[in-house]
């Protein structure tokens, strides 16, 4: 067969679009068209489509096996803050209309404005926990135990791993680098959300702790967004979810790195992944 003199190799992210069916109609029309001629990426795209389905399979076997107490406690404990926090919603809802109006009116004075050069950093505990903050400390009590399958792609495809999680959540993302504070990457996977897809890094130290970065798009209108979402927002610990976190939001981004740490220590991480990314 004879290559085109047009001829484009394919990218990583147009084989991941290949292998999970994001492609459709023309478009993929034409990639396949491209792949015809593209034999290294005849070759990757094989071996994802193996590594999925090997994946589908390993996780077959979890469908017949009990929950863990661990999770159904965390289950009862989210299912209980999202009561109370339904019920406030429908008793406060009036009050808490009339105070953001009145600091609106405020902030449009001008008296509660902060330099543009600080990054505000909460040193006091939230008063309470968005469910951003808690999915992402459920998604850490679910994965962290988990030794056979803590990960849906592994660190050795850190490449893949990061193109297919920024193709998915719609923003470039980037993988801190926590060597220097002892911890290394295990991997990731994608996770739903309320605004859309979320992707979940993990880490864990030479004594198996493990952490993990939650981020993914947050509506600032939402329930789930932090207070101020849409734009940059002061670091908030919750300690009140399964596992403690430090949360914030950077343009309509949140993040939030979740694990059993004190507060000092999970900070220090915090600011470390803020750096980085």
């Amino acid at each position: 067969m004879d290559t085109p003199s047009s001829f484009q190799p394919l990218s990583d992210a147009e084989i991941s679009a290949l292998v999970d069916g994001q492609a459709s109609g023309p478009e993929r029309a034409a990639l396949e068209a491209r792949l015809a001629h593209d034999g290294a990426a005849r070759e990757r795209l094989a071996a994802w489509q193996a590594q999925r389905e090997a994946l589908r399979g390993l996780h077959g076997e979890l469908l017949d096996e009990p929950l863990p107490p661990s999770l159904l406690e965390a289950t009862r404990r989210v299912s209980d803050a999202r009561q109370r926090g339904e019920r406030w919603w429908r008793w406060g809802g009036l009050a808490a209309g009339v105070l953001l109006a009145f600091g609106a009116g405020w902030l449009a004075h001008g008296q509660w404005a902060l330099p543009d050069d600080a990054r505000p950093i909460a040193r006091g505990p939230a008063t309470t926990l968005p469910a951003f903050a808690r999915d992402a400390a459920l998604a850490h009590a679910v994965y962290s135990p988990e030794k056979r399958h803590p990960v849906e792609v592994a660190a050795t495809e850190q490449e893949h791993l990061v193109q297919w999680l920024s193709r998915r959540t719609g923003r470039a993302l980037k993988v801190p680098d926590l060597q220097p504070q002892g911890y290394a990457l295990v991997g990731g996977r994608l996770l739903p959300g309320e605004a859309g897809a979320r992707a979940q890094f993990m880490f864990q130290n030479a004594e198996g702790q493990r952490l993990t970065l939650y981020l993914g798009a947050v509506e600032p209108d939402s329930p789930a967004a932090p207070a101020g979402a849409g734009r940059e927002t002061a670091f908030r610990f919750a300690p009140q979810g399964p596992v403690p976190a430090f949360y914030w939001v950077d343009q309509g981004f949140g993040y939030a790195l979740s694990g059993p740490l004190s507060r000092e220590a999970l900070m220090a991480l915090a600011e470390a992944v803020y750096r980085q990314i």
